[in-house]
């Protein structure tokens, strides 16, 4: 999508970044990669969201679900990609990886990370709106909910997705269930940073895909990520708590006759 097709009211501002946001995170870099530190909880996360990925990119375009590199020869783009928890698997899978934070510091850790598992990817510590191109596969991982404009980032996601890509967001939902185990309960017993999340930026599905929609794109599937004792993290149908959601390019209208 060029910048011409979308409406001048719709267009992104110059920075969708909070620079108190950048700093919350930024200072976690320094144990972002223990899976027992302030970043615990991505580390049970991402095994949950890499399967929703990983399964959304064989059905978007029809690949093998056996390969052990689908992205071969496909580009993607890491939006908050923190010191690279998504982004090196990503990697892994084949693709060429542009990773980007607005924190300094969780980008120089993912380099140090990234370098030390011989993985070649392009960290940037620049917001979205600064970055050119375009990219088969766009990825927002609990990022919209920490930014000054979810409307205009989400427009600024879809001017980076190059025709028949595939975007792949992920937020709280914005319920009381959400709020209890996100705030109250993971904030409050030290589970997550203090102040990691404001309930009133919190997203549902419904505006999200009206979001989508005003770009030009459309939700193609939507999954929640539910949480027990038992079981932790996992993808359900249970939209509560946080979500998945896939979007690609309208499709035009067949033309009858």
């Amino acid at each position: 999508m060029s910048n011409t097709s979308i409406p001048a009211l719709l267009r992104s501002p110059t920075s969708s970044v909070i620079e108190s946001e950048a700093a919350h995170f930024g200072a976690m870099a320094g144990d972002w990669w223990d899976p027992s530190g302030a970043s615990a909880m991505l580390h049970k996360l991402n095994p949950v969201r890499l399967c929703y990925i990983r399964d959304r990119i064989d059905q978007h375009w029809a690949l093998d679900e056996q390969s052990l590199r689908p992205l071969a020869g496909k580009n993607a783009l890491d939006v908050g990609c923190g010191a690279g928890l998504l982004a090196e698997p990503l990697a892994r899978m084949g693709a060429s990886v542009t990773g980007i934070d607005a924190a300094p510091e969780l980008v120089a850790a993912a380099r140090d990370h990234a370098a030390a598992q011989a993985l070649n990817i392009d960290y940037r510590a620049v917001p979205v709106e600064a970055l050119e191109g375009r990219y088969d596969l766009v990825t927002a991982m609990e990022v919209v909910e920490h930014v000054a404009d979810p409307g205009a980032f989400v427009v600024t996601l879809a001017e980076r997705l190059a025709p028949g890509g595939l975007l792949i967001l992920s937020t709280p939902n914005r319920t009381a269930w959400s709020k209890l185990l996100t705030i109250t309960l993971a904030e409050g017993f030290g589970k997550i940073p203090r102040g990691t999340h404001a309930y009133d930026k919190f997203i549902s599905p419904e505006r999200m895909g009206q979001l989508l929609a005003q770009t030009g794109l459309e939700a193609v599937d939507t999954c929640g990520i539910a949480w027990s004792p038992a079981r932790g993290l996992y993808l359900s149908d249970d939209l509560q708590l946080n979500y998945l959601m896939a979007a690609r390019r309208r499709l035009p209208l067949a033309k009858v006759g």
